[in-house]
């Protein structure tokens, strides 16, 4: 296996990416001669590009793809689907690893020529396409357990490994020019509310007290981080609650470098959160309706978790809006955890 060319689908999904991107590491460990490969989307490429553990990113462009079925160039599609598998089938990968467990990332080992291909076992479509499923295990204390479990089941030693995110020096330096630009000077906190359900969500309420909270009780500025749908909201937030919304105006390395260099994070169950663990920046997550996760591989975060009798709803609430899971997670027991993990102020 040394001296093969290993192919690592996990190719959309921050979070996740950021949860899976030891098994790079881990692989690394275990064939230190192998090539490997991770296959992404474009946007999440930044979080990955800098892993020494990794050889070569490959790019899918699925938002590409998928524009051009929309707007019905299907022969331009064709081009380039079978440019791609020609790219793809040109590493000579011996073993693909789906660690999505979806119908098109169970295709694409397939594509890849692999003649093993392992992957998550789920209810998608495709099962055939792989030469091995595994189960994702039970534990589902530790956020990101089944990563971790994908590699034990694979014959790979997990101890010591971690989430790990590497950035260059170029994105720490534009992320402290963007700061500055926007005033924010020496230490400062985080808040990353947003993510793709509502359901996910904590109360504009809470977080305008949380953030008034952190400037009064820590005198640290507060910097609202999203995407760029985020803007209108987090521009909200900041009049709200205070501090400088910067949704929308960074790159995803700039902002994971801001993030990075954070007094304190505290954010819903989105990407920008689990970037504050993989690095070890003290961070406060915030949990409903999604898999309850208590644990963290970093010493720095804590996970406030309040099961209701819907506990975990996942993609399908029954609260009728009420999200009495999120209701439960009060500011003040935001700053009674912050103040456990000493944060200090400015």
């Amino acid at each position: 296996m040394d001296s093969a060319t290993i192919l690592i689908l996990r190719t959309s999904a921050m979070g996740d990416v950021v949860m899976a991107s030891h098994l790079a590491e881990g692989l690394r460990h275990a064939y230190p001669d192998a090539r490997i490969i991770w296959l992404v989307e474009p946007q999440l490429a930044s979080l990955l590009e800098h892993n020494p553990a990794i050889d070569a990113l490959l790019v899918w462009p699925k938002l590409q793809w998928k524009e051009l079925f929309r707007t019905r160039r299907l022969g331009l599609l064709i081009k380039e689907i079978k440019a791609f598998v020609r790219m793809l089938r040109a590493e000579q990968c011996t073993l693909a690893i789906d660690a999505q467990g979806l119908f098109r990332t169970r295709l694409l080992a397939w594509l890849s020529g692999a003649q093993e291909r392992v992957g998550f076992a789920s209810r998608e479509p495709g099962h055939v396409l792989m030469t091995r499923l595994i189960v994702k295990g039970s534990d589902g204390r530790q956020m990101g357990s089944e990563y971790f479990h994908l590699l034990n089941q694979l014959g790979i030693a997990t101890t010591g490994l971690k989430q790990t995110i590497q950035l260059p020096a170029a994105s720490y330096a534009d992320a402290l020019e963007l700061l500055a630009k926007e005033g924010v000077q020496g230490p400062y906190a985080v808040c990353a509310p947003f993510t793709t359900r509502p359901q996910k969500h904590w109360f504009d309420q809470s977080w305008t007290e949380l953030s008034a909270a952190i400037r009064n009780k820590l005198g640290l500025p507060v910097v609202w981080l999203g995407g760029p749908d985020d803007c209108q909201h987090a521009a909200l937030l900041a009049r709200g609650g205070g501090g400088v919304s910067l949704a929308g105006k960074s790159s995803l390395g700039v902002s994971a470098a801001i993030v990075a260099k954070a007094a304190v994070l505290i954010g819903v169950d989105t990407g920008l959160t689990h970037l504050g663990s993989a690095f070890g920046v003290p961070t406060v997550a915030l949990f409903g309706a999604t898999c309850p996760y208590t644990e963290t591989c970093s010493p720095h975060t804590v996970v406030l978790y309040h099961r209701q009798p819907c506990s975990p709803c996942r993609r399908t609430p029954t609260c009728d809006g009420r999200y009495e899971c999120m209701v439960a997670i009060t500011p003040h027991e935001v700053m009674q955890v912050i103040s456990q993990l000493q944060v200090s102020g400015g």
